[in-house]
């Protein structure tokens, strides 16, 4: 039964928690600072009546500080390395900041909204950003409830959450991913970059694979080799040998054409390493014939272990690859200028080691790489009702939710339309563009590009004959 007991001119009531400590005593809990003992005898008995409905919070447990907590909570998520790592600087940049010094059990739902508000008008802080914050801070707190710590999250939920004046989130403005436009990038690729370049953009635009997946994407899970070639290497992967054999069925030269989304590259601890794709959404992309040709070209032209080398012929990976390739190739560039320098002594006039001719600008100046994964998938949307929500959401490293995705299966013929479609936006491409008059005309490719082309504009024009349209 709780008790009152004064000291001066307040008083402060106790109360059995019913828990006992190493050695076996009861614990009580307390506070003070009444000036009225019915009041305090109230509030022991009201606490008493939470340890009955098995839910009272120590005023212990409460005095937990955000940084306390913060520091081994983050050990409790199950999380891939780099989503751990962002949580962590969250938690340093933001949350303990803020937070830090203040009881987890003293946070309260006014003070959380002052603080969401100010989270807003940070200038370092965008839109996103400042909504993953509040993510991980609501997650945070969930888990201090979890572990009796507070009896609820501050962080409002449902209804309460979307309180205030509406705010129409702003969307970024995209436009649409002309092949026109593409192949620019390809031609521009190809003068700052070389043959890697030219297939690298074909490749992203008609697979939509995440920029990652494309620098980890080797040899062995490449058409040609693939899939034959499968190493098979993934430890995680448990019904990998019954998955290989259904590709050899599938897939292959005289089958269907296809790339291996396997790996992606990621840094951790500064080494860079192969992870699962984002989401692990292995998974097997066919390919249309234009760029069948391409890749083939492009692994004959090197021996090495990746598909797509750097400029020096090193890991893709290690090059701060946005700006030390994308924006040149999206943005334009002028040509590599001459410069004077002295040398031993002498007075001399010269040029880059590896000259630049001049590079046009493109649609996609001061865009994202990332619009090219998101091109791909308007292209496979255009065709309407031809490729099912199943077939495209897999071939984007998507899943569908419910029942749809539970019952729904990718077919050979889904795949095949998939392909086809592709392959016919190609050839509807080469056969009406007017490359007299365009920027980059084909006439300007090195010999094999220029043989390749040549390739695709007869069978374009021959299956138009074809078809008789």
């Amino acid at each position: 039964m709780a008790y009152v007991e004064w000291r001066g001119n307040t008083c402060r009531v106790v109360w059995n928690t019913r828990k006992k400590d190493d050695r076996g005593k009861w614990i009580y809990d307390q506070k003070g600072g009444f000036t009225d003992e019915a009041e305090a005898k109230n509030y022991g008995l009201d606490r008493e009546a939470e340890i009955r409905a098995d839910d009272y919070i120590s005023r212990r447990d409460g005095a937990t500080t955000v940084a306390e907590y913060a520091k081994t909570w983050p050990a409790t998520l199950d999380v891939g390395h780099l989503r751990e790592k962002a949580i962590r600087s969250m938690l340093r940049l933001y949350i303990v900041p803020r937070w830090g010094d203040t009881a987890v059990g003293d946070i309260l739902p006014s003070a959380y909204k002052a603080w969401k508000k100010q989270l807003k008008d940070m200038p370092n802080v965008g839109l996103k950003y400042g909504e993953e914050i509040l993510t991980i801070f609501s997650m945070l707190m969930d888990d201090a409830v979890d572990d009796g710590l507070r009896k609820a999250s501050p962080v409002p939920k449902g209804k309460k959450q979307r309180r205030g004046r509406y705010k129409k989130k702003p969307r970024e403005r995209k436009r649409e991913m002309h092949i026109e436009d593409v192949h620019q990038l390809a031609c521009n690729a190809l003068a700052f970059w070389g043959l890697d370049g030219f297939v690298f953009v074909w490749t992203m635009t008609t697979t939509g694979m995440r920029p990652a997946e494309l620098y980890a994407l080797r040899r062995v899970y490449c058409h040609p080799a693939w899939p034959d070639s499968d190493p098979l290497d993934d430890p995680e992967e448990e019904d990998r040998e019954e998955r290989h054999a259904e590709d050899l069925l599938r897939y292959g030269a005289n089958l269907m054409p296809a790339v291996r989304v396997q790996w992606q590259h990621q840094r951790e601890g500064g080494a860079l390493k192969e992870f699962p794709p984002k989401y692990e959404s292995q998974r097997t992309l066919v390919i249309p014939p234009f760029l069948v040709e391409l890749l083939e070209l492009l692994l004959k032209s090197h021996d090495g272990d990746h598909v797509f080398r750097s400029i020096s012929g090193g890991l893709l990976a290690n090059a701060n690859f946005t700006y030390h390739y994308w924006r040149p190739i999206a943005d334009g560039r002028d040509a590599s200028a001459e410069f004077e320098r002295v040398r031993l002594g002498q007075q001399q006039t010269v040029t880059s080691r590896r000259p630049v001719a001049a590079i046009p600008a493109t649609a996609y100046a001061g865009k994202r790489l990332y619009l090219l994964r998101h091109g791909h998938k308007e292209w496979i949307d255009e065709a309407g009702g031809v490729h099912s929500r199943i077939a495209v959401e897999t071939r984007m490293g998507h899943e569908v939710a419910g029942v749809e995705g539970l019952y729904a299966n990718v077919t050979t013929a889904m795949e095949q339309r998939m392909m086809d479609s592709l392959q016919e936006r190609f050839e509807c491409f080469v056969r009406e563009a007017e490359w007299e008059t365009a920027a980059s005309s084909p006439s300007s490719l090195p010999d094999g590009l220029a043989e390749w082309w040549n390739r695709q504009v007869t069978a374009a024009r021959a299956a138009h004959r074809c078809t008789g349209s």
